[in-house]
């Protein structure tokens, strides 16, 4: 087109420039729609599992760790419900009218219960190195995608908000996830430790039954949780670390508690491997989880687009002058732990640590975050 060309030439490769960029309009447009129903397909692709992972489905779960045993008593136990209603804790008939089944108020002692645990979760964790966080409760459906959850379909775990695309958290592991999407990072500065606190909300759809009453399975709850950003060598190791701390915290609580290595069947599609912890409820008389850790290795880190940049092997001036000292980018593994997930640590404090008058003592690691208080003293009436 610089060049010297006759009129009819160059209006002719005019005519040919509009055709080329039109085109390339329309190719963009099927890149975008392709690209999105590629993500869609792949993510109907699970996580590979850990070698040692015991295959098969949750029966074939095997025990890791037992610490304690059952408490015995010499009176009749009772349940969360009954304590929460003769200690005046808990109003769920109330919170059904208001917004539904599976809602509840927390009232009195339960209300400093709850406070209690969080703090002291946060504390504990805290000093072995996690950078505490409050994260966003409302994120974008992608962000959830990405993190190998699904926003939709009939029996999604996670409410949509209408008109939006934007969705509740189901746990702070989404937002904790997302917070270095779309991002290299210094090897130097791994690994990231994050303990964040959040409400989670959950449709539970297909939940019912006697084992999901009162505030096992409910819409609606506080929860703290570690999040660990790692190189891929090292995801095992703070699996393990991760799974201790667990152990650690429910040990200084007294619960009687044991850890399970999950059968391939029961994980998630993230999870290379995951650690669930189940403790005694005498109430329920059952074992319930209250806890679980889990590897992800790159599978979330490549859908957020989270990477390292590793230390050059040879640092010299010289190397990098000659374009040598930069390495390529690699995806950082990511894992995630429940430090307390506060309506079930409720359910087994109370049914754990009952009185035959109708107190419940507060485990003593607790009681520095509740004021000092000892015992939840029965009603007088």
């Amino acid at each position: 087109m610089k060049g010297k060309l006759e009129p009819s030439v160059r209006q002719a490769l005019v005519e040919e420039g509009k055709s080329l960029k039109e085109g390339l309009v329309a190719l963009e447009e099927d890149l975008v729609h392709l690209t999105d129903k590629l993500q869609q397909e792949a993510q109907c692709i699970p996580n590979t599992t850990h070698p040692d992972a015991p295959l098969g489905s949750e029966e074939n779960s095997v025990l890791r760790r037992m610490v304690g045993s059952p408490r015995e008593f010499s009176f009749a136990v009772k349940d969360h419900l009954q304590l929460g209603k003769e200690l005046d804790l808990f109003d769920f008939d109330a919170a059904s009218e208001v917004s539904g089944s599976k809602f509840y108020y927390l009232k009195n002692e339960a209300v400093l219960l709850e406070m209690g645990l969080i703090n002291w979760a946060l504390a504990e964790v805290s000093k072995r190195g996690f950078t505490p966080l409050i994260t966003p409760e409302i994120v974008r459906s992608s962000v959830v995608e990405k993190c190998g959850f699904q926003p939709r379909g009939q029996n999604t775990q996670v409410y949509s908000i209408e008109g939006s695309d934007q969705c509740l958290i189901g746990t702070a592991e989404i937002p904790v996830g997302g917070i270095h999407m779309d991002s290299i990072l210094s090897e130097p500065s791994l690994p990231l430790k994050y303990v964040a606190y959040s409400h989670c909300f959950r449709t539970e759809a297909g939940a019912a039954g006697t084992a999901t009453r009162g505030l096992y399975r409910v819409h609606q709850f506080s929860k703290v949780e570690m999040f660990v950003f790692c190189r891929p060598e090292d995801s095992d190791r703070y699996h393990e670390e991760l799974i201790g701390i667990e152990e650690d915290l429910f040990t200084s609580l007294g619960l009687h508690f044991k850890t399970l290595d999950m059968a391939t069947g029961d994980l998630g599609a993230p999870t290379y491997r995951k650690f669930d912890v189940e403790a005694w409820m005498p109430g329920l008389d059952r074992y319930g989880e209250i806890s679980s850790a889990s590897n992800c290795t790159d599978y979330q880190s490549r859908r957020l687009g989270i990477r390292y940049r590793p230390s050059p092997s040879d640092p010299s001036p010289a190397s990098s002058k000659k374009g040598k000292g930069s390495t390529p980018a690699q995806f950082v593994h990511t894992l995630n732990a429940t430090a307390c997930a506060v309506p079930r640590m409720i359910v087994c404090l109370l049914e754990n640590f009952q009185q035959e008058d109708g107190s419940v003592v507060i485990p003593e690691p607790l009681r520095p975050f509740m004021g000092g208080l000892h015992v939840i003293p029965p009603t007088s009436n």
